[in-house]
């Protein structure tokens, strides 16, 4: 699920000669101020318990009529917040729900939470950031803070935010205040969350930058202030591009690995045991989530603005993005073993979560991976144990619109595909029983290496092949 806003229409409205600087400072500190979180998504929710745990009253907007009301039972629509951490701050009334956006004008500081994809082109989709600005306009009064926590580019929100506000006759640092501190959320890091992970923070003036850190450093984290909101947003960025950049050198790497019958992932970790200078990254299927597909991307269309290339980011991208092509080869290649074609092949795709354990499928390398099966004739079923329903196609790899539903896995199921493609390798499920009951398999994470490397039935991606089959090159289908 996407964090999402309302788009509300409603009164101008900023007459009020409210609480100035020194007042919000005093509501921060006694922890009276109030606070609304627009878009109550994987990003909005955890962040919303997480000032509420910190003492303070809460107001989640979301324009989900089904989603406000299962909060307001106190129901959790996402694992990062249980039922268990969720239902007290709602039974408080420290932490309410509510599709009107009017609440707005009641609060101290406002977070904008809401999504930044991209379109087809690769070009920033900024109109959710735009629609919740204009719905804080309208609504905006005197002694107010926003913040951005939205991932996007150097320069949204002096760019794009900013002025959007400022049409309110208002003017930031003098009547209301503006910071950007990006989300870091991790999806199903138990270690690492909402309350724990350290917070950067920039304003449009020193003194929003100061009063979205004082507001933060409420929940126990570290606060680091940067110098402005551009750095601040450059910080996301550059974090995320850290980590495409380096997924793209080992899935290099592993297509290197398996031509010289070296076994990568017995490499990394070989690697992994020199205590500087080293940071592990793995091979995969691709790359997805809600920022490593996305956020390079966003940097490299700013860059543009300036007359600049962005050659490392987009040959990172470029490697990224073939992985799913690479694990359809795969597929062919273990299916041609037993004289098959791909095409009218059964195909059982395992996990389609962007990574394990989670229930989020956005920008899953899963979703290429069956479009590209489904192009080729395949016949494509699924099983993920936290994501019940998977929607592909609508696009140019595949037309059609599909809709598939998590398939059980029985051994019925295991032993009519002719081929299991482990995409995601989520925990709790018994590899060692589907390397049993599945006759041919590719591994494209790893998950059946303590399977005793995954049996002579699997190609692991980044490993050599089974070692009765490594003189046969690689794409042969005799």
């Amino acid at each position: 699920m996407l964090d999402t806003q309302p788009r509300c229409e409603g009164r101008h409205s900023n007459g009020h000669t409210g609480a100035g600087k020194r007042s919000l400072e005093d509501k921060i500190a006694d922890r009276t101020a109030q606070i609304a979180v627009l878009g109550l998504g994987y990003v909005g929710l955890p962040l919303a318990a997480a000032f509420a745990q910190a003492g303070y009253r809460v107001i989640g907007v979301d324009v989900d009529e089904e989603r406000v009301a299962s909060l307001a039972a106190g129901k959790s629509h996402i694992r990062d917040v249980s039922d268990d951490d969720l239902s007290p701050h709602v039974e408080s009334g420290r932490l309410t729900a509510t599709v009107d956006c009017d609440v707005l004008r009641t609060v101290d500081a406002l977070f904008i939470c809401v999504p930044t994809p991209f379109d087809a082109q690769r070009t920033p989709d900024l109109s959710f950031i735009e629609s919740a600005s204009e719905t804080i306009r309208s609504r905006l009064r005197r002694g107010q803070l926003v913040v951005l926590q939205s991932t996007t580019y150097p320069g949204t929100t002096e760019e794009v935010v900013l002025p959007i506000l400022e049409k309110s006759g208002l003017k930031a640092g003098v009547d209301f205040f503006l910071g950007f501190s990006p989300e870091r959320v991790d999806p199903g890091n138990k270690r690492w969350t909402a309350y724990n992970t350290p917070k950067v923070v920039g304003g449009v003036t020193p003194d929003s930058t100061r009063l979205t850190a004082d507001l933060l450093r409420q929940m126990g984290a570290l606060v680091h202030p940067v110098s402005s909101t551009r750095a601040a947003e450059m910080a996301k960025l550059l974090e995320n591009t850290f980590r495409a950049v380096n997924i793209a050198l080992v899935n290099e790497l592993a297509l290197i690995a398996e031509r010289m019958k070296i076994d990568l992932w017995e490499v990394i970790e070989a690697a992994k045991t020199k205590p500087f200078g080293f940071m592990p990254f793995y091979p995969g299927p691709g790359v997805g989530g809600h920022c490593i597909p996305v956020d390079p991307h966003y940097l490299s269309w700013k860059a543009r603005e300036y007359d600049f290339y962005t050659k490392f980011i987009a040959l990172a991208a470029e490697v990224n993005e073939a992985m799913p092509y690479h694990v359809v080869e795969l597929v062919t290649e273990s299916l041609s073993r037993g004289r098959i074609p791909l095409n009218g092949a059964q195909v059982l795709v395992m996990g389609v979560a962007f990574k394990p354990g989670v229930e989020d499928a956005r920008n899953s390398p899963a979703t290429r991976v069956i479009e590209l099966l489904l192009n080729r004739g395949a016949q494509v079923s699924y099983h993920d144990p936290y994501v019940p329903q998977f929607q592909v196609g609508n696009d140019v790899f595949h037309r059609a619109n599909v809709v598939l539903d998590s398939v059980p896995l029985t051994d019925e199921v295991l032993a009519s595909a002719d081929c299991v493609v482990i995409v995601t390798g989520h925990p709790d499920v018994d590899y060692r029983h589907i390397v049993d009951h599945a006759p041919r398999i590719v591994d494209s994470c790893n998950a059946t290496a303590a399977v005793a490397g995954g049996g002579e039935n699997t190609l692991r991606l980044g490993a050599p092949l089974p070692v009765n089959l490594t003189d046969r090159p690689l794409g042969s289908s005799s």
